[in-house]
């Protein structure tokens, strides 16, 4: 199959890392799912050796994973807290108030504009899936339940809706049509208005071995090097760019229209684009290995979950996460080697990981059955679950965390 990049259309000749056919990370079978097996699906992450974008095909339509969306915000306490700084910082930057308008885009659950809401701040939501909005309509917070994209765009700025900032956190990665969904953007905001994007790095991605955080719905995975000449054709650019902890290390780009003269850029963006380079991401030289990285990273987990079973000792996993899910398929992992996973999120609960099939339950079950070892699948959280579920040390149990290597913590 002929592939083309999802950036300039070159033809994708060059692989990453194939990580054979998973099911979706985001889809959690329930009790009557369990007579059939997950649908798999190709999840073989290339490289376009013209603008090094790194994207995985879209073999899956985004409709079928986003309508309907097992993943809340606002179960991650410090995902919570960075938007709310975000919301006093975006505030005093950009002198946002009663007659400005703040719309995020893939805003789930309203985790970040609740906070410009208790400020009196204007704010709409837009947001694929109509379960996730719901909740966000509940605390408040006004949401349009649609896909992103020119055409949306088109429909809010024809009623009126334009942006003195637009936000758009984690969702870029998410996008099959980049050209069609920053199109949108570039149409919604003002024309000395401030669009606000956060992704991981794929420059951390590649340095961490962090594979998990590959799935089917992440079709795209950007440096800077890559989404500036996506901008750029759509009469945006980069004024500013802050590294962020979030998800393993990620990127906050601050852009505005290319002609404004509201912002001049910071010293930060070409810093970045220094570091990329002397990362090599401009050239195919650095992407090459990672395949045998990703590899060796599965042999320390399957020789580590071995040897506790050997040794007669009890393993769990806590998140279930979508990178969880990835580690667990590439590694052929299930019930024989983990017991089960724990999850905060109610909505997971009682449902299974995909492939797997390791059963989601309440946190309250670690001190019920008092496992040897706690296997951190979203790593990026480890310092909040590790303070969150203190109690587990206190029977001797150990936190464990498999990126980039399996590491049992002290």
């Amino acid at each position: 199959m002929s592939l083309a990049c999802r950036a300039c259309g070159l033809p994708l000749t060059h692989s990453l890392v194939d990580l054979g056919e998973t099911p979706l990370a985001n889809s959690y079978p329930g009790e009557a799912d369990l007579g059939r097996p997950d649908p798999r699906y190709p999840l073989h992450a290339r490289v376009c050796d013209g603008c090094f974008l790194v994207q995985v095909e879209d073999v899956v339509p985004s409709q079928e994973i986003f309508s309907y969306y097992a993943y809340f915000s606002s179960y991650s306490t410090s995902w919570v807290e960075q938007a709310g700084r975000f919301c006093e910082q975006a505030r005093d930057r950009f002198g946002l108030g009663r007659a400005s308008l703040v719309v995020e885009v893939a805003s789930n659950d309203g985790y970040l504009l609740r906070h410009f809401a208790r400020a009196g701040v204007p704010v709409l939501g837009v947001e694929p899936a109509a379960n996730v909005a719901a909740v966000a309509r509940a605390a408040g917070v006004p949401t349009e339940v649609r896909f992103f994209g020119l055409d949306t765009a088109r429909d809010l700025a024809a009623a009126g809706q334009a942006a003195d900032l637009l936000v758009g956190n984690n969702v870029l990665a998410h996008v099959p049509d980049l050209d069609d969904f920053v199109a949108g953007l570039a149409l919604l905001v003002k024309p000395e208005g401030v669009i606000s994007l956060e992704f991981p790095h794929l420059m951390k991605l590649m340095a961490q071995v962090q594979f998990d955080t590959i799935y089917h719905e992440h079709y795209s995975y950007f440096s800077l090097l890559a989404l500036e000449p996506v901008l750029a054709r759509h009469g945006l650019r980069v004024f500013d760019v802050e590294s962020l902890a979030s998800h393993g290390g990620s990127l906050r780009l601050s852009v505005c229209a290319h002609n404004s003269a509201r912002y001049q850029e910071t010293k930060a963006p070409d810093a970045l684009r220094a570091a990329e380079s002397s990362a090599g991401l401009d050239s195919l030289a650095a992407y090459r290995g990672f395949a045998e990285r990703v590899a060796a990273a599965r042999q320390s987990l399957l020789a580590f979950l071995s040897a506790a079973r050997d040794e007669g000792k009890s393993v769990v996993a806590y998140g279930a996460a979508a990178k969880g899910n990835t580690l667990l398929n590439y590694c052929a992992v299930g019930t024989d080697l983990i017991g089960y996973v724990v999850d905060a999120s109610p909505h997971k609960q009682g449902r299974y990981l995909p492939g797997s099939r390791l059963p989601i339950h309440s946190p309250d079950k670690l001190a019920e059955t008092r496992p040897d070892y706690v296997l951190i699948l979203p790593w990026n959280l480890r310092d909040e679950i590790m303070r969150e579920m203190a109690a587990v040390r206190d029977w001797g149990g150990r936190f464990v965390v498999p990126i980039p290597t399996t590491e049992v913590l002290p």
